[in-house]
């Protein structure tokens, strides 16, 4: 007899209390129940259940073997749910964190599509400059820029990009060009104020070299776009991501700061809870944010 069958049969049994009962909730004889638990019992060579005309228990062996015959049967039960799910149509509310400058240039154009492919999906996306807490805060994934930090999330990558330090003509014409890192000092810096280092640069020096630049910044805000926009201004060096600027560069508004200095990669992740399998609605939304990015990389934002 199938080893699974023989278990459930028992285990139906201990929590009805009787052979009766169990084949009513298994529906199926009460002569099938008592041959599955006849044949685990024989099968295994101990005596599992005591049997009078009144009540039916389980033994002390067979207490010891339920315990884990249940655990057993309700793993068996989630697998079997977990291939329903998967196979199901994504369905229900996704809830994003999302930072607010990649947010509206590169996944609201999108959004409409990923609706239209996928109708029973509700999307609340939160556009934040934060890292928020998905699990406490309720979310289902966020999208995430730059090295990630050690958790136990899980994260998917989604596409590359380059973070350089850009200015105007202007600003060069005015202020003169920094010939190398240490020239900085003498310059005004924009700053962003979310970023988890706070005012200090991370770069790599046409040597090789790494290096941390820390740096008071004539303006400091918590939004790129507004970074960008005083970088194009002339108000000073901005150190940002090249989805923002990339238009603008090739337009010849922007220029590297420091010529022949080699931008900095930064990985674009989807991040999302950990767990034995992922929903449907997060599955489709990241493999759609992946087909969406697959041509996508530095200096093609």
């Amino acid at each position: 007899m199938d080893r699974l069958s023989e278990m459930e049969a028992f285990a139906m049994v201990v929590d009805q209390g009787g052979f009766t009962d169990a084949a009513r909730k298994l529906g199926i004889s009460k002569s099938a129940v008592s041959k599955h638990v006849s044949s685990l019992e024989t099968r295994l060579g101990a005596r599992l259940l005591n049997r009078t005309t009144r009540r039916v228990s389980p033994t002390e062996i067979g207490l010891a073997y339920y315990d884990r015959a249940r655990r057993v049967l309700n793993d068996a039960g989630e697998a079997d749910a977990l291939v329903t799910s998967m196979q199901s149509a994504p369905s229900g509310t996704l809830r994003v964190s999302i930072a607010t400058d990649f947010g509206v240039n590169h996944i609201s154009p999108i959004l409409g599509t990923f609706l239209h492919e996928y109708p029973d999906i509700t999307v609340n996306m939160v556009l934040n400059n934060r890292h928020v807490e998905l699990i406490s805060e309720g979310f289902d994934l966020a999208v995430r820029i730059g090295e990630l930090e050690d958790s136990t999330l899980r994260a998917r990558k989604l596409a590359e990009t380059e973070k350089q330090m850009i200015v105007s003509p202007a600003y060069l014409e005015k202020y003169g060009r920094p010939t190398r890192i240490d020239d900085l000092n003498e310059h005004k810096l924009l700053h962003y104020s979310n970023q988890a280092n706070g005012s200090v640069w991370k770069l790599t020096a046409p040597s090789g070299e790494k290096r941390h630049i820390r740096s008071a910044g004539w303006l400091t805000v918590n939004d790129g776009q507004s970074l960008l926009n005083a970088a194009l201004g002339g108000l000073g060096i901005a150190f940002l991501p090249d989805f923002l600027y990339a238009d603008a560069m090739r337009e010849g508004r922007l220029v590297p700061a420091i010529e022949n200095m080699a931008p900095e990669s930064l990985g674009i992740y989807a991040v999302y809870p950990p767990g034995r399998y992922t929903q449907p609605k997060v599955r489709a939304f990241i493999d759609f944010l992946v087909e969406s990015f697959r041509d996508k990389g530095p200096g093609l934002w």
